[in-house]
């Protein structure tokens, strides 16, 4: 039985949400601004992925609003992205993201509780996470 909120909506809010940031490569890329990247070479490193889908993704990134692009006036070569606040406040959700990981048995073969620590630590930090001890 839907409720009149859920005829109401047109389209549904986490299916749009979703296809925003679920195209391949697009929450790592707002997970490295956040860890400090800001240049297309910087985002290439550790990942098999091409210029032309890069560029196709932080153009997708900067439409949406996550993103702007700054480009040098004195050499057109020299860009770095960074995040708007709209793309910020992806934050809560990529450490939502990290901690799924973190706290699930699956993945507790991969952490010591001291790393596990640490990791939460280190994502609270870079996605400017209030602490919650």
């Amino acid at each position: 039985m839907t409720t009149n909120i859920e005829s109401a909506i047109k389209n549904c809010p986490v299916e749009l949400s979703l296809g925003l940031i679920t195209k391949k490569w697009t929450i790592l890329l707002v997970k490295d601004m956040f860890f400090g990247k800001t240049r297309f070479k910087e985002f290439k490193e550790g990942k098999d992925i091409t210029n032309k889908i890069l560029s196709k993704r932080l153009k997708e990134m900067e439409d949406a609003g996550l993103i702007t692009r700054s480009e040098n006036p004195y050499n057109s070569n020299d860009v770095e992205y960074h995040l708007t606040d709209k793309g910020k406040s992806l934050n809560s959700i990529i450490y939502d993201l990290a901690m799924f990981t973190v706290d699930n048995d699956g993945f507790n073969l991969y952490y010591t509780e001291d790393e596990k620590e640490e990791i939460r630590k280190m994502f609270k930090d870079k996605l400017d996470l209030e602490s919650e001890d």
